[in-house]
């Protein structure tokens, strides 16, 4: 198990996730970037706004998504 927060993924908050997987780790944040956004959270709707945006072009998305992938691989087993 690996620990990210929410900041380090690309989020608003120091929220931690703990998951075996990157793909485990990135179906967390999204979760909880749901809940963020059904509360109407401010910073995680900024944060979303941005990432709207990099979504639009697709070679930057997957840049961004490899380096989370690469800092996750580095991150030490809780």
């Amino acid at each position: 198990m690996k620990t990210m927060s929410c900041r380090q993924l690309g989020g608003a908050c120091d929220k931690e996730f703990r998951a075996s997987t990157f793909e485990e780790m990135a179906e967390l944040s999204q979760h909880h970037g749901k809940e963020m956004r059904q509360k109407k959270d401010a910073p995680h709707l900024e944060v979303m706004r941005k990432m709207q945006d990099l979504i639009k072009d697709p070679e930057k998305m997957q840049k961004w998504l490899e380096s989370k992938k690469e800092e996750f691989e580095a991150l030490p087993e809780d």
